[in-house]
Formats: structure tokens, sequence, C-alpha cells
């Protein structure tokens, strides 16, 4: 984007999957607005995620955006579930089909935000010092893009290369006869440890707990079978607006303890052999909700990876003993159990030996020093709120948004937050944009801002600001749906829990995400439109 001007109606923070909807919606509507992104290119998460094996694990058809049918009919997927690659060309593509790359201004981190009640505006200072201000603020910075190191004594000692996932290096990373470790097994962890096993000369996993784990099962998307999605993309997003997570998946009406032992390994062995979440989304309900059917359906899995991993002790190594299946994100592989029946593959069970610190030539454990040429750090993001907190955002008598959301934190709708006028969340803590499939929640959090946002324009009005008391009730709200849910004893990211993250208390458990399904969180949404945005100060 060209030219110095600096004063805008509305700023966009972020030029991801959400900001670029969200700056398509205020262009449409003639608003005076500018996309400031950190990165020195769109695409957020698809930008900066390069490591090997980066993909979806959304149905690529229902990550796509659906406001546009022309586009539909244009982009051919693939493959089910798109490499990174795709994806960010994808997002270019998009960015460019609708004319948006002039509106976007890259290389632009917001380090600093502060609110001027005399001048009812915000005021947001960069990485140089520039300083950008706009009556409206729209945070579209994602759920996962702060990422976390591990605390672990000397990391900064070693001399080879090292690196969060999340920073891969831009040139190819040469990993032929090299010793790689990965430290971290989550959802990124295992995509990387699949791909470059058969490439590096050694390669050590460093495992701290290990997670339940089920095939991607991706394939092609040939021209006919694209032709046939195009045909039914209407019921595709119908299907996936009705669901509870936003995906096609469509739970199966019958109970686990109602069918015969036969007929729940019947479908359990359809499931574990179908694409993507299948066997978490379309299974029996009670396998996920109660304790003994979960129970049955995790050893039914634990005997699966038994199967595909030699060694019968690296097998009990890989098997979760202390949280059933779907209690933690579940990661989807592609050959990943194999990679253990390599020659040049090492488990360390860190629960075994854990780490005692980084040395200059690699890890040590509390057994022995393994020499290391490259360490990757899969070791995950301060989710939900990293990105807002990572920002030094001062609201209404200088409140700092980090301090108000120590221990947990606190929103309406995961939209607004009392303190903060006219600063609008795309994707904040306590939507449904961190608990179901991300573009579905992120177009009608989207939507929702911007209805908002038109109502207020509308008015002629130049300050929003959602009531302590509303946001008090939907704080109330997450946490009621929360605490149903099986996996709130579980340590995850799902409650908030990354024991790297310095500022948080490892025990505590956070209510960042509402899991209450999409079809739930949009009612409370269309309410909020019913009742005239009676919880909201529009002056």
């Amino acid at each position: 984007m060209s030219g110095t001007r600096k004063e805008f109606d509305v700023i966009v923070v972020g030029a991801g999957v959400a900001g670029i909807y969200q700056i398509k919606r205020l262009i449409d509507l003639g608003v005076d607005a500018i996309v400031l992104e950190g990165n020195e290119d769109l695409g957020g998460t698809w930008f900066k995620n390069r490591y090997p094996g980066c993909r979806f694990d959304s149905e690529s058809y229902t990550y796509g955006y659906s406001f546009s049918e022309e586009l539909l009919n244009e982009w051919h997927w693939k493959e089910r579930f798109s490499s990174q690659p795709e994806n960010l060309k994808y997002m270019n593509y998009v960015a460019d089909k609708f004319g948006l790359r002039r509106f976007i201004k890259c290389g632009t981190s917001v380090e600093r935000m502060v609110w001027n009640e005399s001048e009812r505006n915000w005021s947001l200072t960069d990485q140089s010092g520039d300083v950008y201000t706009a009556r409206f603020v729209i945070t579209c910075m994602g759920v996962l893009s702060v990422p976390v190191l591990p605390k672990i004594k000397g990391i900064d000692a070693f001399k080879g290369e090292s690196f969060h996932s999340f920073h891969w290096p831009d040139e190819p990373l040469k990993l032929t006869g090299r010793r790689v470790g990965v430290v971290g097994t989550g959802a990124t962890g295992i995509q990387i440890i699949s791909e470059i096993a058969d490439k590096a000369g050694e390669l050590f996993v460093f495992q701290r707990n290990p997670n339940w784990s089920v095939p991607l099962n991706n394939s092609p998307i040939s021209q006919q079978e694209m032709e046939g999605i195009r045909q039914r993309y209407d019921e595709i997003f119908t299907n996936c607006e009705k669901s509870h997570g936003g995906f096609e998946h469509q739970t199966d009406p019958r109970r686990c303890k109602h069918v015969t032992r036969e007929e729940r390994l019947e479908l359990w062995d359809k499931l574990y052999d179908a694409p993507g979440f299948a066997l978490l989304l379309a299974n029996f309900p009670d396998t996920y909700f109660e304790e003994g059917p979960n129970r049955e359906l995790s050893d039914y899995i634990a005997e699966r990876i038994r199967k595909r991993v030699h060694d019968p002790k690296t097998a009990e190594k890989l098997i979760p003993k202390d949280h059933g299946f779907g209690m933690k994100r579940v990661p989807l592989e592609t050959r990943y159990f194999e990679v253990y029946n390599r020659d040049n593959v090492r488990l360390i069970d860190l629960k075994e030996t854990p780490i005692e610190c980084v040395t200059e030539n690699g890890i040590r454990t509390s057994l022995q020093d393994i020499d290391l040429d490259v360490i990757v750090y899969a070791t995950g993001f301060d989710p939900a709120v990293g990105a807002l907190e990572h920002i030094n955002i001062l609201g209404t008598d200088g409140t700092v948004l980090r301090d108000k959301w120590t221990g947990s934190p606190s929103t309406y709708l995961g939209m607004l937050t009392h303190g903060f006028p006219n600063l609008f969340m795309v994707a904040g803590p306590q939507s449904v944009s961190g608990s179901t499939n991300y573009p579905r929640a992120i177009e009608t959090g989207v939507n929702w801002v911007t209805d908002l946002f038109a109502h207020v324009r509308e008015g002629g009005n130049t300050r929003v600001e959602v009531q302590a008391d509303a946001e008090k009730a939907w704080v109330e709200e997450v946490k009621t749906v929360q605490e149903k849910m099986p996996f709130n004893k579980v340590k995850s990211w799902f409650t908030g829990f990354n024991p790297n993250v310095a500022r948080r208390d490892p025990d505590q458990v956070r209510y960042i995400a509402y899991w209450g399904g999409g079809p739930r969180y949009r009612k409370h949404l269309q309410n909020a439109v019913d009742e005239g945005y009676r919880d909201i100060e529009i002056e």
C-alpha cells in the first residue's frame, strides 16, 4: 500500500483469514479503512507456518470463504486437506480478485494502542514509532499466532540451528545426514515429525506427553470431484452451520451403549479410515460425554496404535494414560506412528528422562547428552489471548487489557470488552473461533461486527461500549458450558493451559473459548441484534 496517510475511520489489525474478509466487508460499505499487518505479506497463519507437513485438518472445501459464489466456482482445491503453500496461494488469490491488497499495509506491527476519550478514537503505534488513529479498531489476529518457547535452562546456549516451528526458516533447511531434535508432539510436532523422518540423518523426538492422534486420510481432489463439490456448496455450508463444530461430519444418532460390541467396532473401523475428524465428530455422542464409552473408544484407538508400532515398549509410550480420546485437541496424522519403526528415529520419553538443559551441542536429559545439529521447538502457542495481550492496549482510565484479563479473559460474545470502547474483536477469546471450524466461525464474527458497525454509523454515533453486567453474564455462560465439558479437568490449550507462558498460573483453568457450539453461539448473537443491542451503550 502506498502513501503516508495515518488517519482512518476503521483500522483492522491482522491480514489473515479474518482480516481479509473483514476489510472486504468494510470496503463494500464504502468505509475509509486499512489493515495493518505485522508480517511481510498477507496470509496470517498460512504465511508464517511454513514448516514441513503444514496443512489443513479441516476439509479444504469447508475452510474456504463462502461469501462469493464466483470465488467458489473458480477455485479448485487440489487436496482434501490442502497444504500451506496452496493455502497461501488461495489467500493471495482472494485478495487480488477483490482488489484488497491496496488496503493492506504489511510490515507494520502494532505494539501499542491507546484510547482517547476526549477524541473518541484509538491511537496505534507500530514498531517504528509511527502513530495511526481511527475511530474504531477491529482486531483479526487469530487464535494461535503467538508462539511460546519452552522454559528450558540454557535454551540460548545451542550453537546449531534452533527455532520455534512458527519461525521455520524461509530458505530450505538442510536435513540430510543431520541430527535433528523435535521438542513437542502436539498437532504441529506430529506433522513435522511425519514429514522429516525419512529426510533427517537421525531424528530425536522429545515427548513430554503423548497425544491421541488418528489418521488424516488425505487424498487428491480430481476435477470431476471438485465439480461435484461446487454443485453442493450450499448443502456443505448448511451442514457446517447446523453442526456443533462447524464441520460436515454429523454425529451418529445412536448411543454407544445401545448397540452391540460388533456394531461399535464396525463404526469405529469405518471412521478410523475416514477423512478428517470423523472418529471424533461422527461418532456416538456418549463416546465423548460419558466415561465408560470414552474409555472403550480410547482402548480401541490404543490397539490401533499398537498394531502400527513394531516395538511394544515404544507403542505404550505413544499411548496417553492420563486422559481419554477427545479430551485434548486431536492431532490428525499421516503415518506418524510408523515413523517409530524407522532405525533413524528415537523417542525420548521426558517423563522417564526429563530435559535438564540445552547445551552448546544439543540437549541434556537426566540420562544422557544428545548431540544435535538442529532443534525444532514445536511447543505451542499462547492461545486466544496471546495476540491481544502482546499489544500494550490501554482503555478508559489507562486500564491495560492484559491486566484486566489476569486469571482469565472477560468479554461479551467474544467481540467486545468493557472499558475498551470502539474495539471489536473478530476471533476474540470466548467466541467460537477457537472451538469450531475457524473460517466458518470468523465469517460469523465478521458479519456480526460489520452489522453492528453499520448500525452505529447509520445512527451518527461515535462511541460503542458493552455494559459491564452484560459482559459478566456472558462470562458466566462461557463458564457454565465449559464446566459441563469432560475436558475441563484436563490441562490443555482448551482450558488455556501452556506451561511455558510465564505470567500464568499453570494450574488455573481459564475460559478462553465458547464451547456451546456454532448454532447456540449464533443464537446468542442474533438475540443481541433482535434486542436492539440493548447490552451495548451506543452514543
